[in-house]
């Protein structure tokens, strides 16, 4: 039985809804653990999941253990993490080299972003992603960096967006971000990587296909997220890449993963990163 990681987060469980209930044909037999997806980065970096959903900002630290599927994946244009704050400061570059900001975890794709866009920040505060909204309204921090569903809900809650990291990144580089990825025990047998590899496509094809088969799972893990949000979400998450990365999402990770090293933020990542999708 596979020891299999991924979130409570509408795009997560719209992905694995077929595969963890057997809707789709020979699911393999999998334990699941559901976490944040900080939490997962962390039990990736102890290797204590088979399979496991991992920040492509956590992925190089992993590589000696995972390598990244090339189903499952997270990437995108407009869907990048989000600086917010009570109000814009008048000089936005100068503020964010003070400011306190909370997180969604070190080892985030979200926080390599900031880290590549601004190396000098003031103090950095790891929260749950879904705290980061009530830190700053509170005034306990000058900023936070969101993702997920908080996308959609900071301006309702009268925040303002202070800079988007997604577009820092597309105007850099022209390409998709790459937010989160699905990676496999290395030392697997090559068969049964490309076995599951390929189960998580199904499923991803199947939830496609049946939109409203996987709705029960997805709030019921949600728990009180507006049904327009879990939509939104799903819409903004899951896509072409999730399904194959292809050339473009491969050349994205590895430009993310360059950058980042030569940024001095990433480790050099050990090969083969991907599993072969021949």
């Amino acid at each position: 039985m596979l020891k299999l990681g991924f979130s409570t987060c509408p795009n997560d469980t719209f992905i694995f809804d077929a595969l963890v209930h057997s809707k789709i044909s020979s699911a393999p037999e999998l334990e699941v653990v559901l976490a944040d997806v900080s939490e997962l980065n962390d039990l990736s970096l102890r290797a204590s999941l088979d399979v496991t959903k991992i920040s492509f900002g956590a992925i190089a630290s992993a590589s000696r253990d995972y390598q990244i599927l090339d189903s499952g994946s997270a990437l995108g244009f407009g869907c990048g993490p989000l600086l917010i704050a009570k109000e814009i400061p008048p000089q936005v570059d100068e503020w964010i080299k003070t400011a306190s900001i909370a997180i969604p975890g070190e080892k985030t794709t979200a926080n390599l972003l900031l880290s590549m866009a601004y190396p000098e920040t003031g103090k950095r505060t790891a929260l749950l992603f879904s705290e980061i909204e009530d830190a700053v309204l509170a005034g306990r921090v000058d900023a936070g960096l969101i993702i997920h569903e908080n996308r959609f809900t900071f301006k309702e809650r009268g925040l303002q967006q202070i800079v988007d990291l997604g577009a820092f990144w597309e105007q850099k580089t022209g390409l998709p971000i790459p937010l989160g990825c699905i990676a496999v025990k290395r030392n697997l047998p090559e068969n049964e990587k490309l076995n599951i590899q390929n189960k998580i496509r199904e499923s991803i094809e199947f939830a496609f296909k049946h939109p409203d088969a996987s709705s029960e799972y997805i709030a019921e893990l949600a728990q009180t997220m507006n049904p327009d949000v879990m939509r939104m979400h799903i819409q903004l998450y899951v896509n072409e890449f999730s399904i194959s990365l292809g050339s473009k999402g491969r050349e994205a990770v590895k430009r993310l993963l360059e950058e980042g090293i030569k940024a001095g933020i990433l480790p050099e990542p050990i090969n083969p990163l991907f599993v072969n999708s021949d």
